[in-house]
């Protein structure tokens, strides 16, 4: 691939990139947002009777939330205990006038009764691998052929002096960039790994020096994840909202990545001519 063509190609992923994200949330996004905000956040107390009742939980909910997203507990599957808060309501005395702090919330009821926790009850939740019924939403993977371009990117991740593994561990994320090393999630489809690779080397090359410090998590992961769109559309693969959904979920938006278009530019003109095919002689 020659300059120009990479130019070229850069350009017209990044222009497409940001009209995508100033169009809003994809619908795939939106529902995915929908499912997620139904799971409950735990105590640590919670978390710790979950994992020493089934370690490899995922998706925790009751059976009621499973039921509104289409999926129901299967026959003879057995209930994770957590204790669930109780609470009474009693009536503001008269004359109360008490001014809240800030860090205290207000939950008085409109007929004057506040909720009071008063003790806990068993309850039971179940994993999602104990349900069964509709798939839960899910963010777009990048899907296609990476071809000889991701044997290159992995040389290319090498000749940058940075050590490449692949663990189960780091999941629920794909990828980690350590500084110096970046560990991949095992068992990845091809142009799912190809992505996310280019993501990681992407915070080594711009976020692993001074810039760090100068720099937010937004800002941060909005540039890796444009490169990555970039560099994988330009070998030919389908991003669907990945990118576009990725940056949003870090609060990322088009003025943003604005601000980094000349650095993103550069950064993936610099990976794409690294991964270029030998030219033919």
């Amino acid at each position: 691939m020659k300059a120009e063509e990479i130019q070229n190609k850069t350009n017209e992923a990044l222009s497409y990139l940001v009209r995508a994200l100033e169009s809003g949330e994809s619908d795939v996004l939106t529902h995915y947002l929908a499912a997620m905000a139904r799971f409950h956040r735990y105590s640590f107390g919670n978390i710790m009777l979950i994992a020493r009742q089934k370690p490899n939980a995922t998706h925790i909910a009751g059976m009621r939330t499973w039921n509104s997203l289409g999926r129901f507990v299967r026959r003879g599957e057995k209930g994770i205990l957590i204790l669930a808060p109780m609470v009474t309501r009693r009536r503001k005395p008269a004359g109360d006038e008490r001014i809240l702090d800030s860090t205290t919330v207000d939950t008085q009821e409109s007929d004057g009764k506040q909720p009071r926790p008063c003790g806990f009850r068993a309850a039971y939740v179940f994993d999602i691998t104990q349900t069964e019924g509709q798939a839960l939403a899910s963010l777009t993977e990048v899907t296609g052929d990476p071809s000889g371009h991701r044997e290159r990117l992995i040389e290319f991740v090498k000749g940058q002096g940075v050590e490449l593994d692949y663990s189960d561990t780091v999941a629920p994320a794909k990828g980690l960039s350590h500084g110096g090393r970046i560990t991949l999630l095992s068992g990845m489809q091809p142009a799912d790994e190809f992505s996310t690779l280019v993501h990681e080397v992407a915070h080594e090359l711009l976020h692993r020096g001074a810039r760090r410090a100068v720099t937010t998590k937004q800002v941060r992961e909005t540039e890796a994840e444009a490169i990555a769109f970039v560099v994988s559309k330009a070998v030919g693969l389908d991003t669907g909202t990945s990118a576009q959904d990725y940056i949003q979920l870090w609060n990322g938006d088009a003025q943003l990545l604005r601000e980094s278009l000349e650095l993103v530019q550069h950064t993936a003109a610099m990976i794409l001519s690294g991964i270029a095919p030998p030219e033919a002689t």
